[in-house]
Formats: structure tokens, sequence, C-alpha cells
């Protein structure tokens, strides 16, 4: 066997620079590969963890009759007491957060012009508030006793010319079905990194929303973070009741969900496209190299040489020109990579429905999907050399003494 990798080595010297190019454009489609795995698994990545810091948390616990797509405010759709209920449920180990919130459907006026946005009455201290705060990018953040004040998303003030300070009115729908108008005094503002939610999310104190749409002591859902997001299914499972439902961060993100899984069906499609494409180079340096070495082929033909050990000779240099092309692939791969993970591709405000999208992408490679695409790289080239090595085994002594006339 180290026989003939030592002949295909011989052979592929032989014209060095088309070999190199050959491994070369190899290397090229795998790297490209690994860019667009990296990518696509860390926007969905990043997708889902802003969901679930910002939107859903790992779970949600709601009463049973709640209907989302409505925001219902009924008092029958909504948790009765909930601070004691964040409570208990905070007691439980693999919990990190729990905390209630509110959430009505509003529109904010500022001078002829408004905009719908969804309200969310929030307990200021609550640690799940993190990314707010740690958002803010002018103003003060929210207090429990604050009557007039509310936070709006930096998105929203660019749009509107929102300042700190500022006093805009609110209409937000109440549990009898009516709509409450007021006017508020813009605290601060912030920036999540999302631009579609930070334009459309209005934060006010739980006390002052529940007030405004008349629905007393209640919540709309208890927003949950726990320690492990492993833990997700059985801690849900601890939580369900007769009355409540406990909505867990996949089934609040299904849209999420089915397209990062629909991203990977097309992407075994790209990844088997561009690795065909590539290995036809490779196929040309084979089938290039059988016509200038057809005497020598006729010459191993007429010693006897079988013609599997033919074909071997061409697998090897198959294979050699594989190896070579992974490791040109991982290295500027890995630098592609690196520079998206860290710099990462800024895309603006991109806005897709149901998916969180953030201003700037940012690559992560699973180790899994490396070691896939380059196995996949390895094993494309060698079937791929079927044809050249074929094409040399085949070729009739006599005939390729000649030089195959």
């Amino acid at each position: 066997m180290t026989q003939w990798f030592k002949i295909a080595w011989r052979n592929l010297g032989r014209n060095r620079r088309r070999s190199f190019f050959s491994a070369l454009a190899l290397g090229m489609g795998l790297a490209l590969l690994l860019l667009m795995a990296a990518v696509i698994k860390g926007e969905m990545r990043d997708s889902m963890n802003a969901a679930i810091r910002l939107y859903s948390g790992h779970l949600q616990v709601r009463r049973t009759t709640y209907d989302e797509d409505k925001t219902s405010l009924a008092w029958g759709d909504l948790i009765e007491n909930p601070a004691r209920i964040a409570a208990q449920i905070a007691q439980l180990e693999p919990v990190a957060v729990s905390t209630p919130r509110l959430f009505a459907s509003g529109i904010v006026l500022i001078g002829s012009q408004s905009v719908g946005v969804r309200v969310v009455g929030i307990v200021p201290e609550s640690e799940a508030n993190m990314p707010y705060r740690d958002g803010l990018i002018s103003g003060d953040f929210l207090t429990a006793d604050d009557r007039a004040g509310i936070l709006i998303g930096q998105s929203l003030a660019d749009k509107f010319g929102l300042k700190v300070g500022q006093a805009v009115n609110l209409l937000v729908n109440t549990s009898n079905g009516d709509v409450d108008e007021q006017t508020f005094v813009i605290r601060g503002i912030y920036s999540t990194g999302t631009p579609g939610l930070d334009q459309t999310t209005v934060l006010m104190p739980l006390s002052k929303a529940q007030a405004i749409t008349q629905a007393g002591d209640h919540a709309s859902a208890i927003f949950v973070l726990l320690k492990d997001a492993a833990q997700t299914d059985a801690v849900a499972l601890a939580l369900q009741g007769s009355q409540y439902r406990v909505v867990t961060f996949e089934q609040m993100n299904d849209i999420l969900v089915q397209t990062e899984a629909l991203a990977g069906g097309y992407m075994v499609v790209i990844y088997l496209i561009v690795l065909a494409i590539t290995a036809t180079v490779v196929i040309n340096t084979l089938i290039m190299a059988v016509f200038e070495r057809t005497r020598e082929i006729g010459v191993l033909s007429a010693i006897g040489v079988r013609r599997s050990r033919i074909m071997a000779i061409f697998f090897a240099e198959s294979g050699l020109l594989a190896s070579g092309g992974i490791v040109i692939g991982l290295i500027l791969g890995g630098l592609l990579v690196l520079y998206a993970s860290t710099i990462g591709f800024y895309i603006g405000d991109f806005g897709v429905t149901g998916i969180l999208l953030s201003e700037r992408i940012y690559a992560y490679l699973m180790p899994a999907d490396a070691l896939t695409l380059t196995v996949l790289a390895f094993v494309v080239t060698l079937v791929a050399s079927l044809y050249p090595a074929w094409l040399a085994a085949r070729m009739e002594p006599v005939q390729a003494l000649r030089g195959g006339e």
C-alpha cells in the first residue's frame, strides 16, 4: 500500500502547479462550506438565545385559557396573585429566575403619527430584565413605584426622533375590551441588538401595567429562566397543573425551530452541489494525468500489473489531493470562521416574522459539522476519481504502449 502512495506522490509532483490548484479548489470549497455552516448555526443559536432572554424565557406558566395571539386580558385568562406563584416556582432548584409579566397591545402616539407596540409590564428589580438594563443607552431604568415612566427601544426612538424625558401618549387595551389613553414620560432608551423587538416593545412597571389595563392583581404569564436549558422539559412536567399550562421555549419559538430544521435540509443539498463542483477539478486533473501517462499505464499492464492495482494508484492520487485540499480548507475555513465569530457580519434591521434577528450575525462552528464536512469532502473526491481510475484500468496494453492511438 505504501508503494502505491509513493508512486501517486511522484505522479502528482510531475505537475505541481496543477496538483496544487486542484487541491486549492477543493480547499476553497470546503472553506466556504465551513463558513456557511457556521453562519447558519450561529444565527439560529443567537436567535434562540435572544428569544429566550427577551421574549419567551425557557418556559412560561399561563392559564389554560390564555390566548397569546389575542393578548388576552380577561381576568379568567390571567394568573391571579402572580407574585406568590412566581415565588413558589423560584424555589425549585433548576430555576434561576421567575417573575410575572403582563402583556398588552398598545399604540404610541407621536404628534400626528402612531405605531403599534407590545406593552410589557415587568418587575423592574427582577434579574430577568438584565438584557434591558445592560442595554440601556440613555436615561434611567424603571422603578417599581414609577407611575408615569416607560422604556422604549432605540429603533423606535430613532424612527420618531424620541428623547429621554419626552412625553408621549399611549393607548392600551383593557381587560373589559375598552381602550385607555394616558401620557407617559420616556425614562430611558434601551438597545437589545434586535431592532425588530426594540421597535415594538414598550416596558413599564407591572403595577402600572395592571392599573392601566384594569387587570387587578393578575399577570399574563410567569416568565421563567433556568440554570440549564436541558432541564426545561423536566421542570415543565413538574409545574403542570389543571389550571395552568406550561409552554417551553421550543413551543413558543416553533417558527425558529422549523426554520433551523429546514435550513439543515437545504444545506445538505448545497454541500453536495459545492463539493461536486470542486470535485470536477480533481476529475479533470486525473483525466489529464491518464492521457499524459498512457504509455506508462501500458507498461504496467504489460508486466502483469492488475487493473485493480492501476485503479489503486489513481485512488491514491485522489486521496492525496483530497487530503491536501482538506488541510487547505480547514486553514482557510478556520480563518474565515474566526473572523465571522469575532467580528461578525452586519445586517442591520433585517426583520423576519417570528424570529428575533440581531443587527450582526456571528458564526458558531460545531465540531460535528466540521467533521461531517471534512469526511464528506474526502468521500466525494474519492467517488469523483472513479471514472479516471476506471479509464486508466480499462486501457489495452498494446494500444496504451502505442500512445493510445
